[in-house]
Order: structure tokens, then sequence, then C-alpha cells
């Protein structure tokens, strides 16, 4: 497969010539100026490279290119330029909004050579993103399983909150939706520094008094501070900090400009999944829930709460059976609490069997500490 690149200038002919140049090695993109350039960042990414002249009317190569690494952050930006512009590629370069800048007239082989290396820069960059990703989710992954050792009301909490961010992200375009995920997951984290009753009471609906609803409270701020040391999960810990705020900043220090706007936008997005929730735990339907929040709208984007319309229950088109440890698989749902058999709660109702909960609860019937049998949701 060709790599994909787009070439961006106001000028037709010279448009229709790099397509000439260029399409026996690269599947061509062309875009007659800065706007449609952006609109086809946006809309028919992703691309390995982009290309842009620098003098262009209404937004200059410079302006483009800056707008274009917010849209697309891992597409490759370079810049064409006559030599009377040089002093502004220039400072376009130390800027970091390019990877490098060609001279006009640019000669076939000289640009050629220039885009090839555009493309494995960008292979670079998403192996090493990948690769991040991969190393973080995995982390997350991890401290999702201790969540849920060492609450497992907070665990379930995180799942149920987990099932409606995704319905509602599911309706936007995120760049790094992983970090939204991993948000949502981790949502409950700083519950292990809370009182196991007030976490049950307030897991349940139940009023708590002025001091445990001010402690209560600083559960979010807790998990940003535990998260805060972890490189690259700054923008999760911010989400999950900010999920109690009632009204949003519209800035954040210490995260990557790039990323800032998708950050306050899954801040949002799990702020109001929690909101939902606490509905939901008062046995509000889901039509009253929804209708209740739209209610709320100094606190939530009116889009945000249409996204929510539809939602289906965790563990929908699924039914509840009695079932055998050894007949539980992966992608069922507990749907029962498991105690043991002094009552300790071990796993809530609700919780997703993943590798690690089914792993559990395989040990903990094998040292006769729950019942053989647990009521589940399975698929059809």
């Amino acid at each position: 497969m060709k790599p994909r690149i787009i070439l961006v200038d106001d000028e037709p002919a010279v448009l229709a010539g790099y397509e000439r140049t260029l399409r026996q090695e690269f599947e061509v993109h062309t875009a007659a100026g800065g706007e449609l350039g952006l609109k086809a960042l946006r809309e028919d990414a992703p691309y390995a490279v982009v290309v842009s002249d620098m003098r262009m009317p209404v937004m200059s190569g410079s302006q483009f290119l800056a707008q274009a690494k917010m849209l697309a952050p891992d597409t490759v930006r370079m810049l064409l330029t006559g030599y009377t512009d040089i002093d502004a590629a220039m400072a376009a370069i130390n800027e970091g909004n390019i990877f490098r800048f060609l001279t006009k007239p640019c000669p076939k082989e000289a640009l050629t050579a220039a885009l090839n290396a555009g493309v494995d820069q960008n292979d670079l960059i998403r192996s090493e993103k990948e690769l991040l990703e991969k190393t973080l989710i995995g982390s997350i992954k991890a401290l999702a399983d201790l969540l849920s050792t060492a609450s497992p009301e907070a665990f379930g909490r995180s799942m149920k909150i987990a099932h409606i961010v995704r319905h509602i992200a599911d309706h936007f375009t995120l760049a790094r939706g992983w970090r939204l995920e991993a948000a949502a997951m981790l949502s409950q984290l700083g519950c292990v520094t809370l009182d196991s009753g007030v976490i049950q009471q307030a897991f349940v609906g139940m009023k708590l008094s002025v001091e445990d609803q001010a402690h209560f409270d600083t559960h979010p701020m807790a998990a940003m501070k535990l998260l805060s040391g972890i490189p690259k999960l700054e923008p999760v810990a911010w989400m999950i900090g900010n999920q109690l705020t009632r009204d949003m900043p519209h800035e954040i220090p210490g995260i990557p400009r790039e990323s800032v706007a998708e950050t306050i936008r899954g801040a949002k997005i799990l702020k109001l999944a929690v909101a939902y929730n606490d509905l939901r735990i008062q046995r509000v339907s889901a039509e009253g829930a929804i209708e209740s929040l739209r209610y709320r709208e100094k606190e939530f984007e009116r889009e945000l709460i249409d996204a929510l319309i539809g939602i289906k229950p965790q563990g929908g088109g699924m039914i509840s059976c009695r079932l055998i440890i050894p007949k539980l698989a992966t992608g069922m749902f507990l749907d029962q609490e498991v105690r043991n058999r002094q009552g300790m709660l071990l796993a809530g109702k609700g919780q997703e069997i993943s590798q690690a909960v089914l792993l559990k609860i395989q040990n903990w019937a094998q040292a006769s500490l729950i019942d053989h049998e647990l009521t589940v949701l399975a698929p059809l």
C-alpha cells in the first residue's frame, strides 16, 4: 500500500503537477488552501505527511501547519518556501511546527527524498506511540486489577462508569481515546483512601453526613495524586481529578498544548458519566436521568447529554443464568455480589469477568471461600 500524503497550495495547476509527479510512489491527495487542508485532516485522516506552500492567501503555510499539528499531531509536516520566506520558515522550524522545509523550485528527486524521509519519520512516531500506549494500557489494567482486590465496590462502580463513557465517546472522534478509557477504568481509584463504610453508603445512593461527603469528594484528587508520578498519564490523571468539578477550567498547566482540548472534553464526558450513574443508582430511569441532566445545562454540554440516548444496560444482549465455576468465561458479567463465608465482599454485581477476575474466582472456589455456582450474565 502506498503511503498517503496530502499537498496544500492555493494554485490548482501546481497541485495537479505534484499529483502527476508523485502518484507513482505515493497515494497523493491535494487541497486548494489551508481551510480545505484542515478539513481533509479532520475528515480523511490519517496522512503520513502533509506538505504546504508558505505563501497562500487567508492562511499562510506556517499558520496552516500550526493548526495541522493540533489536528493531526502524528502527521509529519513540511513547508515549501521561496528564498524570500526563509526567515519565516526558520521561525516555523524553531517553534516545532514542521519536520523540514524545502525551497522552491524543488526538483522531483529532492521532493521525493524528503517525502520518503517524512514517511519513515511517521512510521517511527506511530511505532513508538503504539509501544508506549500498549505499555501504559498494560499498567492501567494492572492498576484496575489491584483496585478490584482492594475495593470491589469501587472497581464495580468504575466498570459501570467505563461502560457509560464508551457509549458517549462512540459519538465523537478522539485522537487518543485510550486516555478516556483509562480515566474511566481508574476513576474510583482514590476510593482506596476512604473508609469502606463511606464508600458503601455513597455507592448505593445514601445521603452522607456533611463530614463524610467532604471526605468522599476528595477521592478524585487523591487518585490524581496517585497517578501524577507516572509519565505520560498526566492527561488521564487530570480527567480523573476533575470528574466532580462544577466549572471546568479552559487551560491545563503541564499538559502538552495539543492534548489540552481532548483532555478537557474527556473530563467533561467522565463527569457526565458519573452524574448519569449516580442518577441510575437512585433508580431513576434512563430517560428520566437524561432529562434531569438536561436541566443542568451550566454543567453539561447538550451534545454530550444527547449522546447518552440509546444507552443499553451493562451486559445488554445477555441472559442471567447460574453457572458452575469451570463454565465461567471472560466477557461475562457477574449478576450477583460475590462474598466469602464471613460476608466480606470479594467482587461486585455488574463486574466484568476479565482473565484476572476469573483466576481470582477460581482460587476462591478452590479454597472453599465461595459457592461453586454463580449467577452471571452470559451471551445468548
